[in-house]
């Protein structure tokens, strides 16, 4: 008699590869803040503590009202998920049947052919440019009568890269009204160049658009897991249809009201983080590296085949850098001096 089996595809779906932890080596490889929580979240978080044997809001009413308001949009378009990587497989699963295409840059965030595969929909993916950029042209050309769903992240994971105002909006005047654009935001926060839009205004103009945010980068709660999407009212309502009951649990849902209380601070911390990252890259570019301009929380070392052997260096000095095999390394902007501990590594590091 035939056993119990898993879908046979699962054997070809990619894994997820999280930055790594090793107890004594400074982390710079997951992008998250190294401030972690404002004291007043902290405080927030620990109050509420005591309600943890009640179950959350599921449809984080609270939450929803308050980024309705922030944001200047209806509050029937704002989706709430457990972190924006959940929200992009709400999202497929809400629009794609099986079989239907996802097109997205390649290399971007490394989740989006996961959740795309486990959705039973298909990965397209569009090589990025030399420049280490999105290739909005090409990506355009990729679309089909099977296309559903196109991811713009921006600025780009692993590369930092940002795509400006004219480049996509001229891409998505090229995008049938009929394909969901997903502008991806996740650091959004650490944007400086004037020209890299606020995807949220597209929401308001541009029937095919949503934007996905997150509270586990410059927010500090990557550990509490909570993000949310901006989207037409009808997708709106799709994702919190295909919602994990309770998924978003009650402390994340007060930390992420708190982080938004104390958002001034949160942002000033940001802008630390800006200065460091400029310092980093230029530092790099001095000891002869190939650095592309980033408007995110971490640099791109676009090193090829070197990109293993540069993080096991990094390693042996007890620093955590996220390789990408075969492409690049991405470093994560950490506190001045981890950033000068990496620095001296990188020096030291023969190509």
């Amino acid at each position: 008699m035939p056993s119990v089996s898993p879908r046979a595809d699962l054997e070809s779906l990619p894994k997820y590869v999280p930055g790594r932890t090793i107890e004594g080596a400074i982390k710079l490889a997951s992008n998250e803040v190294p401030g972690g929580a404002l004291p007043s979240v902290a405080r927030a978080i620990a109050e509420a503590a005591a309600g943890i044997n009640r179950y959350p809001d599921t449809g984080s009413q609270a939450l929803r009202e308050r980024l309705a308001r922030e944001l200047d949009v209806p509050v029937d378009r704002v989706a709430i998920g457990c972190g924006s990587v959940s929200l992009c497989q709400q999202t497929i699963q809400a629009v794609c049947a099986p079989g239907d295409e996802v097109i997205f840059g390649w290399r971007s965030f490394e989740a989006y052919p996961i959740v795309t595969q486990v959705a039973n929909a298909v990965s397209v993916k569009v090589p990025i440019t030399e420049g280490q950029e999105l290739d909005l042209d090409a990506m355009a050309a990729a679309i089909t009568g099977r296309t559903r769903v196109v991811f713009v992240c921006n600025p780009n994971n692993p590369t930092g890269t940002a795509i400006r105002r004219a480049e996509l909006e001229r891409f998505l005047d090229a995008v049938p009204e009929r394909v969901l654009v997903v502008l991806d935001e996740a650091y959004k926060e650490f944007v400086t160049d004037p020209e890299v839009p606020d995807g949220v205004e597209y929401t308001r103009t541009r029937p095919n658009v949503m934007v996905l945010r997150t509270f586990s980068k410059a927010y500090g709660l990557a550990g509490l897991r909570v993000g949310y999407a901006i989207a037409p009212e009808p997708i709106a309502d799709a994702i919190r249809q295909v919602y994990v009951a309770f998924s978003v649990n009650m402390l994340a849902q007060v930390a992420a009201l708190a982080s938004l209380d104390a958002a001034d601070e949160l942002l000033e911390r940001c802008k630390e983080i800006v200065a460091e990252r400029g310092r980093v890259r230029d530092a790099l570019i001095a000891a002869g590296y190939q650095v592309p301009e980033t408007q995110a929380n971490f640099v791109w070392l676009p090193l090829g085949e070197q990109a293993v052997p540069f993080a096991e260096h990094a390693l042996d000095r007890k620093l955590v850098v996220r390789p990408f095999a075969g492409d690049g390394v991405r470093v994560t902007i950490g506190t001045r001096e981890e950033n000068d501990l990496f620095l001296s590594a990188a020096r030291d590091f023969s190509r």
